[in-house]
């Protein structure tokens, strides 16, 4: 047994001196009167004895685990607090939420409470930092221009990371440092103290000033301070040694004796009635940190107890002991199954990611998807949580492969395309050529239809190379709205005039309805003419004021009419002064759709034409046709009517192709 291995009181006579053969008397007497029940139990004592050392070998385990951890925890108090800030599984924690984490635990002054949760950070960080660093550099490779270009990522979360380590680093560094000079002050102090207790065996020395200066001895132990860990047991047990040495060969009077062992025993089973609550305790970790406390203070802070109770007392504490300890076993393996249950969770990720790496898509948009989904289930295992640590560099090196040759096939398609891209580079700058060489263009009527085409092209072009979209884009969209700004303020300048035409025009129907015929065909004739001319030469009119084009038409119709002009005649008219509208507009938009119009029209008379003429036929064909009835001559009378139409619509097609010509 660790704690009570060495307390093997005997009984003192109150003597101050040491008389060895007393003692060896005594002892021979206390064997000669255990004979009888010695020789009793044998038998028992033989049966039991492999399960007795079956039993103290599963006991030592829980008694090692708490021993271990005091022993660090008593070289450096703050590391007590470390259990009151829940570890964190920080495998699932993204890269921002990291840095937040690390920025809150920094601020803590005990810098070693906090130092294993950092340590845990800054592994998941660097850990999923790193991954991403070899996509980067992997999609940099696949896309580079220069061979020569160097790969550089700056990333402002990694400088933060930094900058919060590197106050830690500072702060434990500073905490080690002092810790250090204390460590070894307070085990100077501690040997001494050792040194002093082996010189308290004096048989010159009264035991009153004999235990007052063992009691003193024992106070400044309780406050000497944190040794080093490795010195740790080596320096308890030598103390706990002269401690008992002390009891054992001093002979003290064995009231005052008693009175210790008494008080001892009463301390102790108030620990051992604490440590049955903690057997109950449902908080597990928690039990099992102050079950850390209290094995300090039974060790450290309590004495030896009577030799009837060492045994029995000390065997209960181990066995409340080995009950905590096991509970917190099965919470472990608790914890191993669910480390195993997310490590099959991660492997299925992994699957899923490496059947993506094999399925062959054959355009932008569909390997977008595929992308998506790879960052979906990176997010998913990095969110699965931790897997055991006996397989965890294993699954982290599976889960990179299968990303590395998920992109490796994603690079290999966007390599295939990279000479589209280029050539797609090549006609964009072409564009941007073009654009710059018209911008400064104020032949507007000519211009505007060439930029809106060049603009038109460049949507129909697919991507370029990324490096060069944005400059392009700039140099190209700089150049088209330069030309439409200029195009805007020619447009605000002209609409001065149109609004000057508009006034003019509207002030001459005044004139032109008080206009009188002469009677004379020629003179009315030119003279409407005359009045076209002058209509004509006060230009375009606002957009939204064109209705008045419309009040001149219909007093030029009544002219007309007053003119007793052929239909066709004033048919010609009306169309020129309307193409002479559009002609003066620079629309050749609406140019060619009028154009249109009239080739179906046309279309659309001939074939009137040609039905009526079959239907001529088959009346004039029949053998009873003596002459042609009534039918017969309406449909001729139809046919020439269409024929006339025909007439003025190509008239009207020829009118505008020789504008083309012009």
């Amino acid at each position: 047994m660790l704690e009570e291995k060495n307390d093997n009181l005997q009984e003192a006579d109150g003597k101050l001196g040491i008389d060895t053969t007393d003692s060896i008397q005594e002892n021979a007497i206390e064997e000669t009167l255990g004979t009888e029940e010695t020789t009793e139990n044998s038998v028992s004592e033989k049966e039991t004895a492999a399960e007795e050392i079956t039993t103290e070998d599963d006991h030592q385990d829980a008694l090692d685990a708490i021993t271990n951890s005091n022993a660090e925890e008593g070289e450096d108090e703050t590391l007590k607090e470390r259990h009151d800030i829940p570890m964190q599984d920080y495998d699932t924690f993204s890269l921002d939420a990291l840095v937040d984490e690390l920025k809150k635990l920094i601020q803590t002054d005990k810098v070693m409470s906090v130092k294993d949760h950092i340590e845990e950070i800054k592994k998941s960080f660097l850990l999923q930092y790193n991954h991403l660093i070899e996509e980067k550099k992997e999609e940099f490779n696949a896309s580079k221009q220069d061979p020569n270009e160097e790969f550089e990522y700056h990333s402002p979360l990694k400088s933060k990371f930094d900058e919060y380590y590197n106050v830690f680093r500072e702060k434990r560094n500073v905490h080690f440092k002092h810790l250090q000079t204390n460590l070894k002050a307070n085990l100077e102090n501690r040997l001494a103290i050792v040194e002093e207790l082996k010189e308290l065996i004096n048989p010159q020395e009264n035991i009153k000033d004999t235990l007052k200066h063992f009691n003193e001895l024992r106070e400044r132990w309780k406050n000497a301070g944190a040794i080093p860990k490795d010195k740790y047991n080596h320096v308890w047990n030598n103390y706990h040694f002269h401690v008992e040495n002390f009891y054992d060969y001093l002979h003290l009077d064995r009231e005052a004796r008693d009175l210790d062992f008494k008080y001892n025993l009463e301390q102790k089973q108030k620990i051992i009635t604490r440590v049955e609550e903690l057997a109950n305790e449902t908080d597990i970790s928690k039990a099992f940190r102050e079950l850390q406390d209290l094995h300090r203070i039974w060790k450290e802070d309590i004495g030896p107890v009577s030799k009837e109770h060492r045994d029995v007392i000390w065997n209960k504490f181990s066995e409340l002991t080995k009950k905590i300890h096991d509970k917190r076993e099965v919470l472990f393996e608790s914890q191993r199954a669910n480390e195993q249950q997310n490590l099959e969770i991660k492997k299925e990720i992994i699957g899923k990611i490496e059947v993506l790496g094999t399925e062959k898509v054959n355009s932008h948009s569909q390997w977008l998807v595929q992308i998506q989904k790879v960052e979906a289930l990176r997010n998913e295992f990095f969110a699965a949580g931790k897997v055991p640590s006996d397989v965890n560099e294993e699954t982290w090196a599976a889960f990179k492969t299968a990303v590395r040759n998920f992109n490796a096939f994603k690079n290999s398609f966007y390599k295939d395309i990279k000479k589209d891209q280029n050539d797609n580079l090549n006609k964009k700058m072409a564009l941007v050529a073009k654009a710059k060489e018209l911008q400064e263009s104020t032949d507007f009527g000519s211009t505007t239809p060439i930029m809106k085409q060049i603009q038109e092209e460049w949507k129909q072009i697919g991507h370029v190379p990324k490096k060069y979209s944005d400059k392009i884009w700039k140099e190209f969209k700089d150049a088209c709205n330069h030309y439409f700004d200029k195009l805007k303020e020619h447009k605000s300048e002209e609409n001065q005039d149109e609004v000057a035409a508009f006034d003019n025009k509207k002030a001459y129907l005044d004139i032109l309805r008080a206009y009188q015929l002469t009677g004379d065909h020629k003179t009315d004739l030119d003279a409407i003419k005359q009045h076209i001319e002058i209509w004509k030469g006060y230009g375009k009119v606002p957009f939204s004021r064109r209705h008045i084009e419309g009040k001149f038409n219909k007093i030029l119709d009544a002219l007309f009419e007053k003119l007793s002009l052929s239909k066709k005649e004033s048919e010609m008219m009306r169309f020129s002064n309307r193409i002479d509208s559009l002609s003066d507009s620079n629309d050749t938009r609406k140019l060619d759709n009028e154009k249109i119009f009239i080739m179906r029209k046309i279309e659309e008379v001939q074939n009137e034409i040609f039905q009526l003429e079959n239907n001529i036929q088959f009346f004039t064909n029949t053998k009873n046709a003596k002459k042609e009835n009534s039918i017969v001559l309406e449909v001729r009378k139809n046919i020439a009517i269409h024929k006339e139409s025909l007439d003025v619509w190509k008239d009207k097609l020829k009118q505008l192709r020789n504008l083309n010509q012009e």
